[in-house]
């Protein structure tokens, strides 16, 4: 397998960055394209809403369901996948990918914000993996993918950031205990995280780190497409990097996704 078509991709946090680019990648292939994310009201501090990347996944070619879904509420996320399925017929693909993001210790961590990554990171995959469970069982070559790391116990990832590790952490672990707990339904679940940092609105949470430096969201997206048109029976429980997966394929050369070419990359967080 090596298309998407007819394929029907829920994909959380897709109104921009990567779940949008995994959302356009798919829409070329001929997908079903499920835009559940917040955003319906245009930000001029934050660009795209889950309308404009409907049209930007249909002008690409794929169908599309823009939903505005709050994945720290049961009641949207369940209604939204009620919607989906009405919709397209049924769920073949769950991609994790909204999350938040605080880059700070715990002195400096105001329990709103605990509370706000650890809904969406956390909980908010747990639950939507939850309500996509059902309708994933009926389909031919069923996938979850969290958008998170490895899981690395090392102090140096928790000290600087210790609710935020705890919550992306949170997503790791949903794959290790689903991955085991779905293998006998053929349901693949794998996580997938990049190399170097990539030039999503992200970044203006990191300081010191410019756009120059990083990759763009399509070396996300063409490697969660090969991960997604893999036999969901023969690769699940996985924590992929971007760049291994690509040189699986033969694609080793990935000067194409630099947002500058030649410029010197910066390695995400999680990974030495």
């Amino acid at each position: 397998m090596n298309s998407l078509k007819g394929k029907t991709v829920f994909i959380t946090g897709a109104s921009r960055g990567i779940g949008l680019a995994i959302g356009l990648r798919a829409a070329r292939d001929g997908a079903n394209i499920v835009v559940a994310a917040k955003s319906a009201v245009a930000n001029p501090k934050l660009p795209g809403t889950i309308h404009t990347a409907a049209a930007e996944i249909e002008a690409a070619g794929g169908r599309a369901l823009a939903l505005q879904c709050d994945i720290r509420d049961e009641g949207e996320v369940r209604t939204a996948v009620a919607s989906a399925v009405e919709h397209f017929g049924g769920i073949d693909i769950l991609v994790n990918n909204a999350s938040a993001i605080w880059l700070r210790g715990a002195a400096d961590t105001p329990m709103k914000r605990y509370d706000l990554v650890h809904q969406v990171n956390a909980r908010g995959t747990f639950l939507c993996s939850q309500a996509c469970l059902p309708h994933l069982q009926k389909a031919a070559n069923p996938h979850i993918l969290m958008l998170s790391p490895p899981l690395d116990m090392s102090r140096k990832w928790f000290a600087p950031h210790v609710a935020y590790t705890m919550a992306k952490y949170g997503m790791s672990m949903c794959v290790l205990g689903m991955a085991e707990e779905f293998r006998s339904l053929g349901i693949a679940v794998n996580a997938l995280w990049p190399r170097t940092v990539i030039a999503t609105d992200a970044l203006n949470m990191i300081p010191g780190v410019n756009r120059e430096n990083a990759r763009k969201p399509e070396i996300v997206a063409d490697a969660a497409h090969a991960i997604l048109t893999s036999p969901s029976r023969e690769r699940t429980g996985g924590f992929l990097i971007d760049e291994e997966v690509l040189a699986h394929c033969g694609i080793t050369d990935l000067s194409s996704y630099a947002v500058v070419p030649g410029q010197a990359l910066l390695p995400d967080l999680f990974l030495d």
